[in-house]
């Protein structure tokens, strides 16, 4: 009887198994893929509108405990005054002093405290104040940095601001009002924008200005460029003597011991 031969092996499975070990290495990099994106979509919430949540929250905690004047259109001052303004003495580093009022962003209110640390203070919805500038109502340039994205997002629409727009300072039981004169973004490294006379430095100042700085353009920090605000002094009012009228959309009456 003749001998048959042994069939001869197949290896039909390498291959298959080769395509296999690629899928799932293909399966499991879309899987991490995708997790990523969740990530990345996850932080972006919590970057754009989970932190203005919170600093939303502390700033309205804030604005309670320094109980800040709330603009009144029933209790409009029937004068302003125009001489020499109190000012109040320089606080502690971090401490809440003072609240800043822009009728033009829809009446917002804003704690001003003193410094510009991001974690303590810009990231709390707060405008910090640079310890290295005056107070409202002396001579020189008072200066206010706050964010533009994220975080209460306060200067956010900077950009809207005109010429001739009020700014108000409520700080001491004292109404400082100044108006916008000048706007512009510059370089990070433009520190003249905050010199006692404002693009200026070494220039000694005869007058009083307010400054705001904040990042340029939307979405980037300020290592890449600033939005400089630059207001000047109009007039000042004791809280006691009503609401300024600059706050609630009126005319400022005469003055009253006018310089």
């Amino acid at each position: 009887m003749t001998a048959t031969a042994p069939a001869p092996v197949r290896h039909a499975g390498r291959r298959g198994s080769g395509r296999g070990a690629v899928s799932a290495v293909v399966g499991v990099l879309g899987e991490l893929l995708i997790t990523l994106g969740v990530l990345l979509g996850l932080y972006v919430v919590w970057q754009l509108w989970w932190t203005d949540v919170q600093a939303d929250r502390v700033q309205a905690e804030v604005l309670e405990e320094i109980a800040a004047p709330v603009p009144d259109a029933e209790d409009v001052g029937t004068t302003v005054r125009r001489d020499e303004p109190p000012v109040m003495a320089a606080p502690g580093p971090g401490e809440v002093w003072g609240t800043l009022y822009v009728p033009r962003w829809d009446g917002k209110m804003m704690p001003i405290a003193e410094g510009t640390d991001k974690r303590a203070i810009l990231d709390q919805a707060m405008a910090g104040h640079y310890p290295e500038t005056v107070m409202p109502g002396a001579v020189g340039n008072f200066s206010l940095a706050g964010h533009r994205q994220t975080y209460g997002k306060i200067f956010h629409d900077v950009e809207e601001l005109q010429v001739g727009d009020p700014i108000v300072v409520e700080a001491g039981g004292t109404w400082y009002v100044y108006r916008v004169d000048h706007m512009q973004a510059v370089r990070p490294d433009q520190v003249e924008a905050i010199a006692p006379v404002p693009w200026q430095p070494g220039v000694e100042p005869t007058e009083r200005y307010l400054t705001l700085t904040t990042c340029h353009p939307i979405g980037l920090n300020s290592l890449v460029a600033r939005f400089i605000v630059n207001a000047k002094f109009d007039y000042w009012m004791p809280v006691e003597d009503g609401t300024p009228p600059d706050l609630v959309g009126q005319t400022a009456p005469p003055a009253e011991g006018s310089a």
